[in-house]
C-alpha cells in the first residue's frame, strides 16, 4: 500500500508560490527529493548519502 508523500518547500526556495525550489518528503526509509517545475522526476535515496553529499558540497571537495 502506498502512501501519500508530505512534500515540504526548501528554506532556501524564494519564498514564493513559483516553480523555483526543490522539495523534500520523507517515509521512514527513504527521502525523495523533486523541482517544483518537474513534480514527477524524483530522486530517492537515504539519509547516510545524502548526508555524505551535502558535507562534500559545504566542505568544498566539489570546487574547480
Amino acid at each position: 500500500m502506498s502512501h501519500a508523500l508530505h512534500w515540504q518547500k526548501s528554506t532556501f526556495s524564494d519564498g514564493g508560490e513559483g516553480n523555483t525550489c526543490v522539495e523534500l518528503a520523507a517515509t521512514p526509509t527513504t527521502l525523495h527529493l523533486r523541482e517544483s517545475d518537474t513534480p514527477h522526476t524524483q530522486l530517492t535515496t537515504t539519509t547516510a548519502p545524502l548526508t555524505h553529499l551535502i558535507r562534500s558540497l559545504k566542505s568544498g571537495l566539489f570546487r574547480t
